[in-house]
């Protein structure tokens, strides 16, 4: 991480870094250390856009400026973007208080201008609203924002080091956008015992005597700060020869990445990585740790693919099978040596957070896991384990009425993007300023207010915001009957790759998933609910069958997991997704009671979806009954597939579909 961190300060054109690691991993602390040790930048007094006065023709929205303009040095910025930010907050916006008392409109300059020559800095990036995740990685990608709203026309230069940072258990990025990524890290905690014991007591001196601690590290950051500065300087004299452009293009063919952006990415970090070892041209052991930091994220197809590389192969390509050298300090690229352990780099110190969370195991094992449910059951012997195929389209399914959850890509709901449908008070409240709204609210007020001239007199109470409908994101929580009469191979199967495909599309429309299993003689909750579909695959692809349904159980385990989930996430709405043949064997009055429960929850207005999964000649209807009695959407297996669902329909009204 520190390495990859590095590369992309000395050359911000590798286009950022993604650390991908679990909770406890010191990946905040360690990306806030990174400003700390880069050397500091000459800006124009008084600008606003930190325009770099070397810079030849450089241009700012505070500009012109003089040739003689007075400059100051200060330290790299590090930009922090609030998960919760809007667009507005991001790209800048019109300045209302200049607006409403002079008339005058104004730029206000956003977070982009803000982290111009500096760091801007995505905490849990995979949290963050898709589009504002592109329009980052565009201006990363350009070096420049352009803002065209509210009556301003504005561009200003945006060239800053992108990094963010995502725990996967929480949901993975698009393929497409973690792509944009130029590199991307996986961490983890060490399990060595000694390493911990020097992270504890590394931290417990920090805390003790924070000046002191800082003091015993000071010399080491210079040093790391000197080098970064001599390897930005030697960059340029960096020779990339034909040959080394070549084996670059055939590890990226090899590998089987998509589009050209790897070829570009590793040219420019083997660079980057070359002057950081003071070399004068690219070497095998430059494009090496190029690779490896490049190429993994690039070679997932789907969201359930993990990133890795087999650095057996990248070798072979190389053409060389000997180990990495040593670099002249000891460690392999590690950046400078500390005084307290050879082994341990100065910028990593933990959070105490950090260290409070690394004791704590992730929630979803704290639950069983479906063999370990069955494995109580007395069921145990007489279960089957299979697989999935390949998933496809599925149908959409969503929410009916209008949310007010987040921005996704499934149900309808008020949001923060989308279609102007009304408008509303400000209050005091984000949005976007309907300038239609305003005036006309301000309008009859014109004649008891001071106007001067013929200019409109607005007030804060004229205020007008507007509403918009856009798509929301759900909580979409899988029931899914996993007894003996869905244990036959083939329909299990068929069972667990529609499921699979359903669950593929939560992940592109941005919904958390949980998933329900019943079988023997419960219900189990085998994942809570999560916005990391990659987990529920895996529960999925293990999900044993065989025993008694009890569809009851199944039934009240979902309610209540869904009840649960309502206090901690109020604003999403949830789908009950419920794969069963409507079979219930367990208990005394098995069907009834079932039926009964289903009317019941009916009752309370949860949107429902029952699969069918029976099969054969003679079919008994039950889970049409059953969606009949939770007031629910009914849909045979067969038809969940869009694909499916267009032929059928073709079908019956001869190609008119």
């Amino acid at each position: 991480m520190a390495l990859a961190l590095i590369l992309t300060t000395i050359s911000p054109d590798v286009g950022g870094v993604l650390v991908r690691g679990e909770k406890g991993t010191a990946k905040s602390t360690m990306v806030r250390a990174l400003a700390g040790v880069l050397p500091p930048i000459e800006v124009i007094a008084g600008d606003r856009f930190s325009t770099d006065p070397a810079e030849p023709g450089a241009t700012s929205p505070d500009g012109p400026f003089a040739s003689d303009a007075e400059t100051e040095t200060r330290p790299v910025r590090l930009v922090e973007l609030p998960i919760g930010a809007g667009e507005d907050r991001v790209l800048g916006s019109l300045h209302l208080e200049r607006a409403l008392a002079d008339g005058k409109a104004e730029y206000e300059p956003g977070l982009l201008a803000r982290a111009h020559r500096g760091i801007l800095y995505v905490d849990e990036v995979n949290l963050l609203h898709d589009h504002l995740v592109d329009l980052l990685l565009d201006a990363a990608a350009m070096g420049r924002s352009t803002v065209e709203r509210d009556g301003i026309s504005v561009a200003h230069a945006a060239r800053f080091v992108l990094v963010g940072t995502m725990n996967p258990e929480e949901g993975e990025l698009r393929p497409q956008l973690l792509d944009r990524f130029g590199l991307t890290v996986e961490v983890s905690a060490p399990r060595d015992p000694a390493m911990r014991v020097e992270v504890v007591r590394r931290r417990m001196a920090f805390d003790a005597d924070p000046a002191a601690f800082v003091a015993a590290y000071q010399g080491a950051e210079a040093e790391l700060t000197g080098r970064i500065e001599r390897a930005r300087k030697r960059i340029a004299d960096v020779e990339l020869t034909d040959a080394a452009l070549l084996k670059i293009a055939e590890v990226c063919a090899a590998f089987d990445v998509d589009g050209m952006r790897a070829d570009l990415v590793t040219a420019r970090a083997a660079i980057a990585h070359a002057a950081w070892h003071d070399r004068t041209s690219v070497t095998r052991d430059d494009i090496r740790a190029a690779a490896r930091l490049a190429l993994p994220h690039r070679r997932r197809r789907n969201p359930f693919d993990a990133p890795g590389i087999d650095e057996d192969l990248l070798d072979q390509i190389l053409g060389d099978d000997e180990p990495d050298p040593t670099p002249p300090d000891g460690s392999p690229d590690r950046p400078v040596e500390t005084p307290a352990s050879s082994s341990a780099e100065p910028v990593d110190t933990p959070a105490p957070e950090s260290l409070a969370e690394d004791s704590s195991a992730p929630e979803v094992a704290q639950h069983p896991s479906p063999s370990e449910a069955g494995a109580g059951t007395g069921a145990g012997t007489d279960t089957t384990t299979v697989g999935t195929t390949t998933p496809y389209r599925p149908k959409l399914v969503a929410v009916p009425g209008l949310g007010t959850g987040e921005q996704g890509r499934r149900s309808r709901a008020i949001t923060s993007a989308g279609h102007r449908i009304a408008a509303r008070t400000a209050n005091g409240t984000g949005g976007s300023i309907d300038l239609v709204e305003t005036i006309r609210a301000a309008a009859p007020h014109q004649g008891s207010r001071a106007r001067v001239g013929t200019r409109l007199t607005l007030r804060p109470d004229d205020l007008r915001v507007a509403i918009r409908e856009g798509q929301e994101a759900n909580l979409i929580l899988f029931c899914v009957d996993a007894s003996g009469s869905m244990a036959a191979r083939t329909r299990m199967q068929q069972v667990k790759t529609a499921v699979l495909s359903l669950l593929l599309d939560a992940y592109r429309r941005r919904d958390k998933v949980g998933l329900v299993t019943f079988r023997a003689e419960s219900g189990v909750l085998a994942l809570p609910p999560t916005s990391s579909v990659e987990v529920a695959a895996a529960r999925l692809e293990e999900l044993p069958a065989g025993g008694r349904t009890p569809l009851a159980e199944g039934l009240l385990t979902a309610v209540e997991t869904l009840r649960v989930e309502a206090l901690r996430d109020p604003n999403r709405r949830p789908l009950l997704v419920l794969v069963t043949d409507g079979r219930a064997t367990a208990g005394p009055d098995a069907v009834e009671r079932s039926r009964a429960l289903a009317r019941q929850i009916a009752g309370t207005g949860l949107a429902a979806l029952v699969i069918d999964c029976e099969s054969g000649r003679f079919r008994l209807g039950l889970a049409r009954d059953l969606a009949a009695d939770l007031g629910a959407e009914y849909l045979p297996l067969g038809e969940v597939s869009a694909t499916s669902l267009v032929g059928a329909v073709q079908h019956r009204f001869g190609g008119a579909a």
